[in-house]
């Protein structure tokens, strides 16, 4: 199976900056996944160990977009969303266990990933603020 691209990883807010050298570290890590059209990847409220970022999609979402990314925290994280792929679907995969050492021998990418979950999490917060 194919490493991540670190063209694609470059375009994710959690790896973007990071040190050409960190980005391929990261990039071995992940392997490619492959589905069908109508093929439904994610189930919302199912549970997930894995964080996809999308290589090849024309449907709605396309490269560089990625899903799952609570569940490389939290192991019992709940996916927020269905995700089914409208044309084939090539994409790469990380789980937890795979990314938890990354993040403890790096602290840029805990950094990072510290921003991006703050950011979704004040997303969050202001939508359910709205009155």
């Amino acid at each position: 199976m194919a490493d991540a691209p670190t063209e694609l990883l470059e375009q994710i807010p959690l790896f973007e900056g990071l040190p050409q050298k960190e980005l391929e570290r990261i990039a071995r890590s992940f392997k490619e996944r492959r589905f069908s059209a109508g093929h439904t990847v994610s189930v919302e409220g199912a549970g997930g160990i894995g964080f996809f970022v999308i290589s090849e999609e024309r449907g709605k979402l396309g490269p560089g977009d990625y899903f799952g990314e609570m569940a490389l925290i939290d192991d019992q994280a709940r996916r927020t969303a269905t995700i089914t792929a409208d044309s084939d679907l090539t994409c790469y995969g990380l789980t937890s266990w795979e990314f938890r050492p990354l993040v403890e021998t790096n602290a840029q990418i805990a950094w990072k990933l510290l921003q991006v979950m703050a950011k979704r999490l004040r997303e969050s917060e202001q939508q359910q603020i709205s009155i």
